[in-house]
């Protein structure tokens, strides 16, 4: 089990595709081709979309596309993206990126996610993908540039290439480290009811979680710690509820064994 603190994939290992060092776009292979080197990111958030009849609207796992576009899949939405500078590591390639195109300055929890590599996953040159997940706070406060938007991860537009394919492998790794590790924190607000954060897993997971099981497990292990203080009530009314907080910003594994039902 990795020491605590510690995770194999939040950092750019042998499988990042670092070198060669030189690479800055497109290279030649052997005399006989070329290939380009792309990092991309599957940005998460969870999130509540206005209701527009003011009812109830349960939050929802949303992730960052940009209608920019390409020549080959034009008018389809894209993961934030682009070339692999030579003297920078995959992980720095992936926040510039993100920052500048997508103005997303504040993501908690970045770490490598797969790299694709289908010689036809792109048209034309060769490209390699170097992906990564990130995840924002739900209530971090994020101002999109024009052509940038959320979208919940069951409701995607057209997207270009193998795209939907990189958020579905996205989706699926968030899923099962909810089960063993604490990587909620990146999601949730820094203090919360408990019920909130429940919705949070909820969203993430794709099914129910019973707020009272949820502090149960999170507390056996350490995740989760009461902060001594209440919230605000709900429209409903009733006793402020009890705020709670985790106990590492950082990633750790709590639970080889998970407890939590299988993802999706």
């Amino acid at each position: 089990m990795p020491a605590a603190g510690s995770d194999p994939s939040s950092s750019d290992g042998p499988e990042a595709f670092n070198g060669p060092k030189a690479i800055n776009g497109p290279k030649a292979i052997n005399g006989s081709g070329v290939l380009r080197v792309e990092v991309l990111s599957v940005v998460f958030q969870v999130r509540t979309p206005p209701a527009a009849d003011g009812s109830d609207v349960r939050p929802a796992l949303c992730v960052l596309l940009s209608r920019a576009g390409t020549d080959a899949e034009p008018g389809r939405w894209s993961l934030p993206g682009g070339d692999v500078a030579g003297d920078e590591k995959l992980s720095v390639v992936a926040r510039r990126l993100v920052a500048d195109k997508m103005d997303v300055r504040d993501i908690a929890h970045l770490e490598q996610l797969s790299v694709f590599s289908d010689p036809g996953r792109v048209p034309g040159i060769r490209t390699i993908a170097s992906t990564y997940m990130g995840l924002v706070r739900s209530d971090s406060p994020v101002t999109l540039p024009d052509g940038a938007a959320w979208f919940d991860v069951d409701a995607l537009p057209p997207v270009a290439f193998d795209h939907a394919e990189i958020i579905d492998t996205a989706r699926h790794r968030l899923a099962a480290k909810l089960s063993y590790t604490n990587i909620a924190f990146a999601l949730a607000p820094k203090q919360f009811p408990m019920s909130e954060l429940s919705e949070i897993y909820c969203a993430a997971l794709g099914y129910a979680v019973d707020t009272t099981n949820l502090l149960r497990i999170l507390s056996r292990r350490a995740v989760v710690v009461s902060t001594g203080t209440v919230g605000k009530t709900g429209r409903s009314g009733g006793r402020p509820p009890a705020l709670y907080a985790f106990a590492d910003n950082e990633l750790r594994v709590t639970d080889e064994f998970a407890t939590l039902r299988p993802p999706m």
